[in-house]
């Protein structure tokens, strides 16, 4: 978990003979009119109102002159707007000793400006095996889900991103080569937490050029740290921020970023039009015809009914159900979906599961014991851990958990709304049914698999994925649960 009891203060000190220690130049107050950047900043603010006066406001740091440029800024307004900032450092261990130096270069920045410092860390192997996706992914997921959690252990409802202008124009490239349609309207200025919607991310940078945090950072005299995997390809951000828009602006010979920034206010504009109108028809009883519609607004009707019934929404399937009326289209194994001629998007089950109420208690009292649910044998052996011992060898069918967290009892079942769990390497719980997705388990699947309740309610097992993060045998663990299962006939 997250290093959320440290405060530091000015006080907070490092050993003199550090060669990282932080130097800034002495405090002094801004008056807002007398400095472009920070007068503008404030004014987005106090116009988007991002944030109320008299809050507590979490500031993401990465040391990075983006974010430091951010922290400076808050910190000035700060007094002004009746905020208490708390720094956040998520150090993600993938550059061993430089995520080591960001974080210490963090810690003393906030602790020069007398501000709260919180920390979280990772293991860089645990996020590589965390999802099927990229390390980048996996990486934001769990840093997200860092900053929400400082959030809510510091009572706030605001956690700031130094997100800017022109990662707007990157995003837009991005998204646009990967054949995105609402995502081309960018990122908003204030959005919910992605995985906290009571927390909301805010961007007070959004309308200002990296040019002019660089002019600031070096005007100021604010010293940062440089990412050295910012200059790998390996990121298709960095190639897009380093070759794809410095060719675009030498051939064109003109900065394409702000004229991108345009097309993404236009698009946005856009895309918010035309939600409202879908809105507004699907209210209305659908009085106007279906096929009447403009194409741009029967694709954000069908869109929004596909949320509704909560599917994945892709351009292919809203496609689909346009161009075809009446025809079922399949979503998956158990579902498909169709349109009636009047716009109303309709599914229909295969055998669709159900959510299944059965589960059986099984004590774990003895040293072993084998019981059988849902078509499954499971057996169960506690053994104390005795120091030293060797690792159990890794099985498909088998594996091993701290005995003492799971308790002396256990609830098998199946998968139900609302369950939330935290797969061993992930830095917080998530949606089982997100974490399904993630893992791209075919919706059929889903309600077979068996989970498997700790005494405690949290999930420590799900049938031939991964164990809880909570459960994993530790050094410190005294005795160990070696958990066995087959399947006796097919699940269901």
């Amino acid at each position: 978990m997250w290093n959320t009891g440290t405060i530091w203060t000015p006080a907070s000190k490092v050993a003199s003979g550090s060669d990282e220690r932080l130097i800034l130049p002495e405090r002094r107050r801004f008056d807002r009119f007398m400095n472009a950047l920070i007068d503008r900043v404030a004014a987005f603010i106090e116009t988007r109102g991002l944030a109320p006066p008299g809050g507590r406001v979490v500031v993401a740091v990465s040391g990075g002159l983006d974010s430091m440029a951010l922290l400076r800024v808050l910190s000035e307004l700060a007094p002004a707007l009746d905020w208490a900032l708390v720094v956040a450092h998520y150090n993600h261990r993938l550059r061993g000793s430089e995520s080591d130096g960001d974080e210490r270069f963090v810690r003393e920045a906030a602790g020069a400006l007398g501000l709260e410092f919180r920390s979280g860390r990772a293991k860089a192997g645990e996020l590589r095996a965390a999802r099927k996706k990229s390390v980048e992914m996996a990486c934001r997921e769990a840093r997200h889900a860092f900053l929400a959690e400082i959030a809510r252990a510091a009572g706030a409802s605001r956690i700031a991103l130094a997100h800017h202008a022109d990662d707007q124009a990157e995003l837009f490239l991005l998204r646009l080569v990967r054949g995105a349609g609402q995502g081309l309207a960018g990122m908003s200025p204030e959005d919910p937490s992605p995985v906290d919607s009571g927390v909301s991310l805010v961007r007070p940078f959004l309308e200002c050029s990296r040019a002019e945090l660089v002019e600031f950072v070096e005007r100021e005299g604010i010293r940062f740290r440089e990412d050295s995997s910012n200059a790998s390809r390996e990121h298709e951000r960095n190639r897009v921020r380093r070759e794809v828009i410095p060719f675009l602006n030498e051939t064109f010979e003109r900065k394409v970023a702000s004229a991108l920034r345009k097309s993404q206010q236009i698009v946005a504009d856009e895309s918010d039009c035309v939600a409202e109108l879908a809105l507004r028809w699907l209210k209305s009883g659908r009085r106007a015809k279906f096929d009447n519609l403009h194409p741009a607004v029967q694709r954000q009707c069908l869109r929004l009914q596909l949320i509704e019934l909560g599917f994945e929404v892709s351009f292919d399937l809203v496609e689909q159900l346009r161009e075809r009326p009446a025809v079922w289209i399949s979503v998956s194994t158990l579902e498909t979906v169709s349109r009636t001629s009047e716009g109303v998007v309709r599914r229909r089950g295969q055998g669709i599961a159900s959510f299944s109420k059965a589960e059986r208690e099984i004590a774990l009292d003895g040293g072993s014991g084998v019981f059988e649910f849902s078509g499954r044998t499971v057996s169960w052996k506690r053994e104390v851990s005795a120091k030293g011992a060797k690792r159990a060898r890794k099985r498909r069918d088998r594996e091993v958990f701290d005995a003492d967290k799971v308790g002396r009892k256990t609830t098998l079942r199946h998968w139900r709304p609302g369950d939330r769990f935290q797969p061993i390497g992930m830095p917080a719980p998530v949606k089982l049914q997100d974490w399904f997705v993630n893992q791209k388990i075919p919706r059929d699947q889903r309600r077979k698999l068996l989970v498997a309740v700790a005494e405690n309610g949290d999930i420590f097992w799900v049938e031939g994925l991964r164990i809880g993060e909570r459960f994993k045998v530790v050094d410190a663990t005294r005795r160990r649960l070696f958990w066995t299962w087959k399947s006796a006939a097919k699940p269901g």
